[in-house]
């Protein structure tokens, strides 16, 4: 007797995309390609934070059914091109994952949340053991702020660490502070983005001196 499939929705989701896309299927997803699908990519991944963030419980499965779409399409554009299917994906993920995981599929102790994270760091680094900087595989198209963010965060590994204002206590108040920040920035005619991206510009120049430093 054959086993039902484990996922049938996914498996059916899946089908439902390769049969849009097949020849006599919709003429607009066959057109699609990687790079035309990327504006869609970060929409509904915009959507999916803010569904997270304040949604309902129907708005959070309609996103990240979205994503999980974009995903599958990105997948079966290369399937039809001979370079990779879902599957690879799904392969090379959950090798990643056990991989990074020694304390679950291995023999490596780590119980607490900090431990996991030195464990990852360290793993990560030889798996990148060719990036030159500690900022290389940061997205440059990132929001500032996620991008500031991380690369404070790297940053602060090789010693570069910016002086630090005083913040309130709770990310509601730091919400309203950010904000004000904002306002006071649009009185004045100047453009907050722009300037914390010039600002973080600055911080991976500090970052490259003190690695070139001997």
């Amino acid at each position: 007797m054959t086993e039902p499939a484990p996922h049938p929705q996914l498996d059916e989701l899946i089908a439902t995309l390769e049969r849009l896309r097949a020849p006599g299927g919709c003429a607009w997803d066959r057109a699609q390609t990687h790079e035309s699908l990327v504006r869609y990519l970060v929409e509904e991944s915009a959507e999916l934070v803010e569904a997270i963030e304040s949604g309902t419980r129907e708005e959070r499965i309609e996103e990240l059914g979205d994503v999980l779409y974009q995903v599958l399409f990105h997948a079966d554009i290369a399937a039809e091109a001979g370079e990779y299917t879902i599957e690879d994906v799904a392969a090379h993920m959950t090798a990643k994952m056990v991989g990074r995981h020694p304390h679950v599929f291995g023999d490596a102790v780590a119980d607490t949340p900090d431990e996991v994270a030195v464990n990852w760091e360290a793993i990560k680094a030889v798996e990148k053991a060719d990036r030159t900087s500690v900022l290389d595989g940061i997205p440059p198209g990132m929001p500032a702020l996620a991008l500031a963010e991380k690369v404070v965060g790297r940053a602060a590994k090789v010693g570069v660490v910016p002086g630090a204002a005083a913040v309130p206590a709770s990310e509601e108040e730091l919400g309203a502070q950010l904000l004000a920040i904002v306002t006071g920035a649009r009185d004045a005619g100047l453009d907050p983005e722009r300037a914390l991206r010039s600002a973080i510009r600055a911080l991976r120049a500090d970052v490259h001196a003190a690695e070139r430093r001997p």
